[in-house]
């Protein structure tokens, strides 16, 4: 069995040889060593076994986003005013947006030495600035899907592993413009506000979802935003209601196609678990176990087992800071846990990456912890 058979045995639920093993983000492909820009982490000469052993001995999952060309112009582009500049080791990008008498203003940070974006400035900062982004008017669909990118990236791959369509939900666009604390207020004392502007990203990201779809079925995809809602952030009830009623229908149009949905929720999920199933995802990542998460991942593979498949179940800390042996419990348990019983799949993966310039080589030792396991297993 290849790596490309085990991933989608697995993600169909069929038998495979051994569960596969996916490092996230670090597969191999899209990390260049030799890539001269002064922000690539890569770069350094720590990071290039662990691409390499990401290369030649995982279950390659590659993630490309909603591609198009011959869009229609966004009239949010035509009014934005963007600048990059260099400050110290940190690259800042301002945006800023006239609407009416009214300034809008986000500012990001990237530092050079981190693999990150950090939003130091949210562009909405109150229910004001929300009315007033609400005057802009909504993007019109247009254009055609471009799944060129998403060929290519298969075509490397090979039988080596497969590439996983990427897309945020519409709370995630939401919610990402606020900061965190913010968002919470709004989300929660002003729904019908807050449900117009889901509705203004729902309606255009429904419409690429199914063009994406249409043009490369039966792929494997990532939604991730569900996480903006789930405990502490946001109650059950309005989880379903900032998520079910938008995903659904994303799911729907994906399993039209042929294709898998994966729901990406950091965090706790005891609470939204029936709530994710029921919007009949074929997958759910990362599943942190506790403290990160509230559920063992033993009590999700037995009673949502046979409606997913399950992929993480490795907090990243831990790969950064564990000495070999006690990671390699980890690794075991995660395994044990998540084959034990009758279930659709299980993948072993990290909940994310390391994002410094250099990688320290207890990590690497852990990884490849990882790999051996799986192995053996």
């Amino acid at each position: 069995m290849n790596r490309r058979e085990r991933l989608m045995a697995s993600i169909r639920g069929d038998p495979v040889d051994r569960p596969p093993v996916s490092f996230y983000e670090i597969n191999g492909l899209d990390e260049d060593p030799d890539d001269p820009d002064p922000f690539n982490i890569h770069s350094d000469s720590s990071w290039l076994p662990l691409i390499e052993l990401a290369r030649e001995k995982t279950d390659r999952i590659v993630m490309r986003g909603l591609a198009f060309s011959d869009v229609l112009p966004d009239p949010l582009e035509k009014i934005a005013q963007e600048k990059t500049y260099l400050d110290g080791g940190s690259r800042i990008h301002v945006r800023t947006i006239e609407v009416g008498d009214r300034v809008l203003t986000s500012r990001t940070r990237r530092d050079r030495d981190l693999d990150t974006v950090w939003t130091v400035e949210h562009l909405l900062k109150g229910v004001g600035d929300l009315e007033t982004y609400l005057q802009i008017p909504p993007m019109e669909v247009g254009g055609a899907p471009d799944p060129s990118p998403l060929f290519e990236a298969e075509e490397a791959l090979g039988d080596s592993g497969i590439v996983m369509i990427d897309t945020p939900d519409p709370l995630c666009l939401a919610a990402s413009l606020f900061h965190m604390a913010d968002y919470m207020v709004i989300a929660t004392t002003e729904p019908k506000l807050f449900r117009r502007l889901l509705d203004g990203f729902a309606s255009a990201l429904l419409s690429r979802t199914e063009a994406v779809a249409r043009a490369a079925p039966g792929r494997l995809w990532r939604i991730y935003g569900p996480e903006y809602a789930s405990p502490p952030y946001l109650s059950p009830a309005l989880f379903r209601e900032y998520v079910c009623a938008y995903v659904r229908p994303m799911i729907q149009v994906i399993h039209r196609f042929g294709g898998y949905a994966r729901i990406h929720s950091h965090g706790k999920l005891k609470a939204i678990l029936d709530d994710i199933v029921s919007m009949e995802p074929d997958g759910l990542d990362p599943i942190e176990p506790p403290p990160q998460g509230d559920v063992e991942l033993r009590h999700v593979r037995e009673r949502y087992g046979k409606n997913l498949t399950l992929f993480g179940n490795i907090e990243v800390a831990d790969i950064e800071n564990l000495p070999a042996d006690l990671f390699a419990e980890k690794v075991k348990r995660a395994l044990e846990e998540g084959t034990s019983g009758p279930g659709r799949g299980f993948v072993l993966m990290p909940s994310a990456a390391p994002y410094g310039r250099f990688l320290p080589p207890q990590t690497l030792r852990n990884y490849e912890k990882m790999v051996e396991l799986v192995e053996k297993f």
